[in-house]
């Protein structure tokens, strides 16, 4: 190779601005030959040579190596409000992954002026199906009172009603004793008798119009004998009339409420036994009476 170096570099002489070496001195002071110093001047030059030529190959390398990271990394040449537009086709993944910050891509909404759009006001449409009944309301306040209307025409006659009265009051003068064999009181006097409900003859009073009455029965004990009577409805004793005997006589006095039905009878009967049974009446005095009348009716007609 040197041999080759020798024939293909120029002479030094020849050569300008060629880099002259001064030959350097040994310790034995022995002279070299001016060919060994030639050849020593040429090596030097090949291989300053070869030097620039890996120094230039090296800074070609460098500048290469540099494009591509300009080209990889980000590089602000915008504003900060600004969005760089080669960030636009790389994924989140890689955005990530660069040093550099990225930035979120804007989102584009349109907007329509819908007056711009809008047509003129169209004609009215035919009536629509009446739609279902709403939720009743709550009740309202009670309103003012009217003025008095004109009286009205007469109605039509009603029918004839029965009477709603009913009431009596009998007494019997004369007294009685159960040897007498008169189970049945038979009353002589006749106080009170409307629409002659009561039968003075039966002793009983017959229900024309039902509803609740009232029966009271008065009586006079006789000395050193029982009194014992009983109200009847129909043939159901009702209550009891009671007087033990005694050295004294007494008036007593029963009273009771009764719901009867149309035809019920009332009526007062001696209880009969072996002992003697008695009430005391006078002559010119009544000791004995039996009252009754209606409180309500069971049905009323107008």
């Amino acid at each position: 190779m040197l041999s080759r170096m020798k024939h293909d570099l120029p002479s030094p002489k020849k050569q300008k601005g060629s880099l002259m070496i001064p030959r350097p001195s040994t310790s034995r002071g022995a002279d070299q030959s001016p060919s060994r110093l030639f050849c020593f001047c040429r090596m030097k030059a090949s291989i300053a040579l070869i030097v620039s030529l890996l120094a230039a190959m090296a800074s070609s390398k460098r500048i290469h190596f540099k494009k591509q990271t300009l080209q990889s990394s980000c590089v602000r040449c915008c504003g900060p409000l600004e969005k760089p537009m080669y960030l636009y086709g790389l994924s989140s993944s890689q955005r990530m992954a660069s040093d550099h910050p990225t930035y979120p891509i804007p989102e584009i909404k349109p907007k329509i002026d819908m007056t711009i759009l809008k047509g003129s006001k169209g004609e009215k449409g035919e009536r629509g199906m009446p739609g279902k009944i709403g939720k009743a309301g709550p009740n309202g306040s009670i309103g003012l009172t009217g003025i008095k209307g004109d009286k009205g025409q007469a109605g039509i006659p009603g029918h004839n009603c029965k009477q709603h009265y009913a009431a009596f009051s009998v007494g019997r003068r004369k007294g009685i004793q159960s040897k007498e064999l008169q189970p049945q009181l038979i009353f002589d006097t006749e106080f009170v008798n409307l629409h002659h409900h009561f039968n003075m003859f039966t002793g009983r009073f017959y229900c024309y119009i039902p509803g609740v009455y009232f029966f009271n029965l008065n009586v006079h004990t006789w000395n050193f004998k029982e009194t014992y009577l009983h109200l009847m409805h129909n043939d159901e004793e009702v209550v009891i009339l009671y007087a033990q005997p005694s050295d004294r006589s007494i008036m007593q006095s029963q009273s009771v409420m009764l719901d009867l039905s149309e035809n019920d009878e009332v009526w007062v009967r001696l209880y009969q036994e072996n002992r003697e049974n008695a009430i005391y009446s006078g002559a010119g005095d009544i000791y004995i009476t039996f009252n009754g009348y209606l409180i309500k009716a069971a049905v009323e007609s107008g």
